[in-house]
């Protein structure tokens, strides 16, 4: 049953559907399908509600209306893991408007331990207050690239992290390579006259003794609002999976006290967004769901919640090949981020 122009409006309004969310939501389904509501179940239930009860007037029947929609949209859900739906579209669509539900520290009670933060730490070192001179190719200088691969690693670690290819430019090291990028999103780095520097304000705060408590919340932002996470991983766009992290914190901050395997959280991305792998055609080697759970472990798990030290995803074995991971969160992510109880 679908929701006709003329019933009321899912949204709890009390006008018709046509003049209220019709074109908002044949909008939203076009960006997003795995985002788009469910009007025919919840239209549904309410004429049933609807049916169940008699009114003496319009303005009565819409109040009912109003009430009933207020209170469904409020009501937690289990493939939401206890979020509403209003809640669930706040952490979508506007988390960094919605207090209520989260709020994003500006500078943390203690110092941070990520490596995203120990990256841009040897960075901002590197450059200093003479700057860093870029290769022709405007990247970070080869000499740096090995230096910071060395302490990122360790000896052991970087043989065999080096082992099949070297470390010849800053491509070859992509953790510092993105944390560069991220860092420009950021401000916090930029170049002038053919050198990269720090801003006047980041100079400041990373020569101070608590700089990281003040950088990097500015890191995080920027991971989040301006790098794309999709950036060289060979996956379909599937923008969606970058703009559900606020689901995937979520997730980890309510779950996260144990140490679960990833498929865990996969399979809580997939209960809340059955849809999203029908955005994808066939594959001949990979079924769409199968691309969804290896892009959504890669992009969120590993590159975003392991790279900025919000959870610690530990690969289940030493082989290069291993895509199973253990999965558990880590202080910094009750420091950085706060979900109302």
């Amino acid at each position: 049953m679908n929701v006709g122009r003329n019933d009321p409006c899912p949204c709890g309004s009390g006008k018709k559907y046509k003049k209220c969310c019709l074109d908002r939501d044949q909008v939203r389904d076009k960006e997003s399908p795995a985002t788009a509501p469910t009007p025919p179940a919840v239209v549904g239930e309410l004429r049933r509600a609807l049916e169940e009860r008699e009114f003496t007037s319009l303005q009565e029947a819409q109040g009912f209306t109003t009430r009933f929609m207020h209170n469904y949209n409020r009501r937690p859900e289990q493939d939401f893991a206890g979020l509403s739906a209003e809640q669930m579209f706040h952490l979508l669509h506007e988390p960094w408007e919605s207090p209520q539900l989260l709020t994003f520290a500006t500078r943390l009670p203690v110092p941070p331990e990520a490596p995203l933060w120990r990256l841009f730490a040897f960075l901002a070192d590197a450059i200093g207050e003479k700057g860093l001179k870029p290769t022709v190719t405007g990247n970070l200088p080869r000499n740096f690239c090995r230096e910071a691969a060395l302490a990122f690693w360790g000896e052991e670690a970087l043989r065999e992290q080096t082992r099949f290819h070297g470390i010849n430019t800053e491509g070859d090291f992509s953790e510092l390579h993105v944390t560069r990028l991220v860092a420009e999103l950021a401000g916090l780095v930029r170049k002038y006259r053919g050198r990269f520097i720090l801003g006047r304000e980041c100079r400041q705060l990373v020569l101070s003794a608590e700089g990281g408590v003040a950088v990097y919340p500015r890191l995080l932002e920027a991971f989040i609002r301006e790098f794309n996470w999709g950036y060289q991983d060979r996956f379909p766009e599937l923008e969606f999976v970058q703009r559900s992290f606020g689901f995937t914190l979520y997730l980890l901050q309510r779950f996260g006290d144990e140490e679960r395997p990833h498929s865990f959280y996969v399979d809580a991305f997939l209960r809340a967004f059955p849809q999203l792998p029908g955005e994808l055609p066939p594959g001949r080697l990979m079924q769409p769901e199968d691309v969804v759970r290896h892009c959504y472990t890669l992009r969120t798990l590993v590159r975003f919640a392991d790279f900025c030290g919000l959870a610690q995803v530990t690969p289940v074995s030493d082989s290069i090949f291993c895509s199973d991971f253990r999965v558990r969160k880590l202080p910094l992510l009750d420091a950085a981020v706060r979900f109302s109880s």
